[in-house]
């Protein structure tokens, strides 16, 4: 059986790079956003995520945050994925959603909702996103090397992952030192756990010794129809830029 890759050139850091998600509205549906939620129908759930960071700082720094979001499908592949705010590990503090994103795969119609200013934005997709785990998806944009002799791939097995079997794969670069950037041999490594049932990566973990490290796991899922509430545009929100036609009917729905 052939094992889905998971692909990093369109895992952006959620709230780091939320900018992106703006700046380039028609590209794609999901990029930007932390776990790739595929928009399959007949395959609902609601989930929550848990992001552990580790960045590397200047003068050997380490700085390690961490915050939570939901994931969410419902029975027509519509999609939920909410950005939030890092939170140091010791904090008490609730993270903020700063920023939710809307799928609807029936319409290819993408909205972006902002919470604490209550505004909206909704935009085609010119290409719809693929109904699977797209090849590369386990590390951050703009960091991954391309594949070469100094590379291999280890099957990790399998496992149970919030209630869910899931297949591990676990994929190591070896960058030699006159390609790091650092004068040393450094090795970059990608893992992450995929079910096969929700078409989705479960846990994705991307290692470079230059930056640090990143770990993205599902942590709660439950697989009821969610409520429909959740990929609609609230009704006290106004609109963003130019608004799409579509956008109260399909939304409102």
């Amino acid at each position: 059986m052939r094992f889905p890759r998971v692909s990093a050139s369109r895992l952006v850091l959620p709230v780091l790079a939320a900018a992106v998600l703006i700046s380039s509205p028609g590209a794609q549906a999901q990029a930007g956003q932390g776990m790739f939620v595929t928009p399959i129908p007949g395959a609902p759930f609601v989930g929550l995520v848990t992001v552990q960071r580790t960045i590397l700082q200047p003068g050997g720094h380490t700085l390690i945050v961490h915050t939570t979001h939901m994931i969410a499908r419902d029975a027509q592949g519509r999609i939920r994925n909410e950005v939030s705010t890092f939170v140091p590990p010791n904090s008490t503090a609730t993270p903020i959603v700063t920023m939710v994103h809307l799928y609807d795969p029936q319409n290819r119609l993408s909205t972006m909702l902002y919470p604490r200013q209550q505004l909206f934005r909704v935009f085609p997709v010119r290409n719809p996103p693929a109904t699977d785990a797209p090849a590369g998806y386990a590390a951050p944009a703009g960091s991954v090397q391309p594949p070469s002799q100094f590379g291999n791939q280890q099957d990790l097995g399998t496992r149970r992952i919030a209630g869910e079997e899931v297949h591990g794969m676990r994929e190591t670069q070896n960058i030699p030192a006159a390609e790091s950037g650092t004068g040393k041999d450094i090795m970059v490594t990608d893992e992450y756990w995929y079910s096969y049932d929700l078409k989705m990566n479960l846990s994705v973990t991307h290692t470079d010794p230059r930056t640090g490290s990143v770990t993205m796991t599902v942590t709660q899922l439950n697989r009821t129809d969610p409520d429909p509430s959740l990929f609609a545009i609230p009704a006290d929100y106004k609109p963003f830029g130019a608004p799409h036609p579509q956008a109260q009917k399909s939304n409102s729905q």
